[in-house]
C-alpha cells in the first residue's frame, strides 16, 4: 500500500489545499459585489479577509499541534465540515459585523486546518522525493484562484454574491468531506535521528525550538514575505478594473498568477536542488519585491498578464520552501507544531495587507502606496532570509527529488 498510496495522499493534499485557500481567497471575487449590493465600505469587507489570517494563524497552530498529537484524519475532517458551515452562514449574513465574524473567524479556524496537518502527513509517508511532495500538495493552492476564482465570478454573475457563496459553501462540504477520509497514517513512523532538534524516543522541547535561531528566521522571514504579496494579491482585481480592465478579464490576471504560481514551484525547487534552499529564496524573495514595485507602472492587460507570471512565479516558488526547511531543521515529530507555529506567524503578516490595502484605497482613490509599502517589505524578507543558519551536523543535501 505504501508506495502508490503515498501519492493519493500528496493528491488528497493538493485537492484540500486548493478548495480550502480557493474558498477563502475568493473573497477578493466577491467584494465589489458585496460592497454594491450592501453598501458595506471596502476597508469594512477586507477586514473579514484580515480577521480571516488572524484567526487561520492561532488555528494552524492548534490543528499543527492536534495532528502531532492525533493523526492528520480527525483534524481535516472537522476543518472540511467547519469550512463549508462557515460559508453557508456568511451568505445569509444581513450585517457587515455578522459576515466579519462568520467569514473571517469561521473561515480562517476552518482553512488553518488543512496546510500543517496535510504537509506533516505528506512529509510522513516520503523518504525519497520529500521535497517534490511538498511543493505538489502546495501546489494545490496555486490552482485555487484558476478554478475557485473563475467559478465564483461566474456564479456572481449567474446568481448574485449569496446564492454563489452559499453554493461553494455547499460544494466544499461534496469534495472535503469525502477526501479527509481517505487521509491515512503511513505504514511505519518516519525516524530523526539525523535531526538536531529530534532525538530518539523523545520529544524535543518546544521552548528550546521556539527560541532557536532556526525558527526565528524561519518565522520572521515567512511573517514578512506573506506581509509584502497578501494586499496586493487580495485587491489585484480591484486595481487591474480601476486600470480599465473588463471585470471578468481582471479575474483571470488572478488566475495567470496561480497558474505562473505552479510553474514557480517546479522552477524554484529544480534550482533548490542544485544550488540549495537558502540561495532560491533569498532570489525569490526579491524578485517578488521588484515585481510588487513594477505594478505601479502597468496599466494594460498585458502588461498584467506578463507580471503576474513573474510575481506568480515568485511568491508560489518560494512557499514550499519554508515547509521543507521545517522538516529539515526540526524532523517528522514535531513537524506539524513547527509548521503550525510558523504558519501562525506567516498568517499574521498575511492580515494586514488587505485591511491595510482597503484603507489606502478609501483614503487615496488608488493603490500605489500599497504597492510602495508591500515591495520595501519585501526586500525586507530577503534581507531576513540572508540569516538562516546552516543544517547542523550535515552534509549539504539537495532538498528536491531526492532522499533525506
Amino acid at each position: 500500500m505504501s508506495v502508490p498510496y503515498r501519492w493519493v495522499i500528496v493528491a488528497l493534499g493538493a485537492l484540500m489545499s486548493c478548495v480550502a485557500i480557493g474558498a477563502m481567497f475568493s473573497l477578493a471575487i466577491f467584494q465589489e459585489p458585496i460592497a454594491t449590493a450592501t453598501g458595506w465600505s471596502y476597508v469594512g469587507i477586507a477586514s473579514a479577509m484580515t480577521l480571516n489570517f488572524i484567526v487561520m494563524g492561532f488555528g494552524g497552530f492548534v490543528w499543527g499541534a492536534a495532528s502531532d498529537r492525533f493523526g492528520p484524519r480527525p483534524v481535516v475532517l472537522i476543518g472540511s465540515v467547519l469550512l463549508g458551515l462557515a460559508l453557508v452562514l456568511a451568505s445569509r449574513a444581513e450585517t457587515l459585523m455578522q459576515f466579519q465574524l462568520t467569514y473571517g473567524i469561521l473561515v480562517g479556524l476552518a482553512a488553518s486546518a488543512f496546510f500543517a496537518p496535510m504537509i506533516a502527513a505528506t512529509t510522513a509517508w516520503f523518504d525519497e522525493n520529500r521535497g517534490l511532495a511538498v511543493s505538489l500538495v502546495s501546489a494545490g493552492m496555486g490552482v485555487a484562484p484558476m478554478t475557485i476564482s473563475p467559478f465564483a465570478r461566474w456564479l456572481i454573475s449567474a446568481y448574485d454574491w449569496r446564492p454563489a457563496m452559499l453554493i461553494i459553501g455547499i460544494a466544499t462540504w461534496v469534495l472535503l468531506v469525502p477526501a479527509a477520509l481517505l487521509v491515512k497514517r503511513p505504514p511505519a513512523e518516519p525516524v530523526d535521528a539525523s535531526t538536531e532538534f529530534a532525538a530518539e524516543g523523545a520529544r524535543p522541547q518546544l521552548s528550546k525550538v521556539f527560541r532557536s535561531p532556526q525558527f526565528i528566521v524561519l518565522g520572521l522571514t515567512f511573517f514578512a514575505c506573506c506581509a509584502a504579496h497578501s494586499g496586493p494579491i487580495f485587491h489585484m482585481v480591484s486595481y487591474a478594473t480601476i486600470c480599465g480592465v473588463a471585470p471578468m478579464a481582471a479575474v483571470s490576471i488572478y488566475s495567470v498568477e496561480g497558474l505562473a504560481g505552479l510553474g514557480g514551484r517546479l522552477l524554484y525547487g529544480s534550482l533548490a536542488d542544485r544550488i540549495g534552499v537558502k540561495p532560491v529564496l533569498v532570489a525569490g524573495l526579491t524578485v517578488q519585491a521588484a515585481a510588487l514595485a513594477t505594478y505601479l507602472f502597468v496599466s494594460r492587460l498585458g502588461e498584467f498578464y506578463a507580471l503576474a507570471i513573474v510575481f506568480g512565479s515568485a511568491y508560489g516558488g518560494v512557499m514550499p520552501l519554508y515547509a521543507v526547511l521545517a522538516r529539515e531543521y526540526f524532523g517528522q515529530r514535531i513537524i506539524g507544531t513547527v509548521l503550525g507555529a510558523a504558519t501562525m506567524l506567516s498568517s499574521l503578516g498575511m492580515a494586514f495587507g488587505p485591511l491595510i490595502g482597503g484603507w489606502i484605497f478609501d483614503t487615496y482613490a488608488n493603490y500605489s502606496w500599497l504597492f510602495i509599502g508591500s515591495a520595501m517589505v519585501g526586500l525586507g524578507a530577503a534581507a531576513i532570509a540572508l540569516a538562516f543558519p546552516p543544517l547542523a551536523g550535515r552534509k549539504p543535501q539537495p532538498v528536491l527529488g531526492v532522499t533525506s
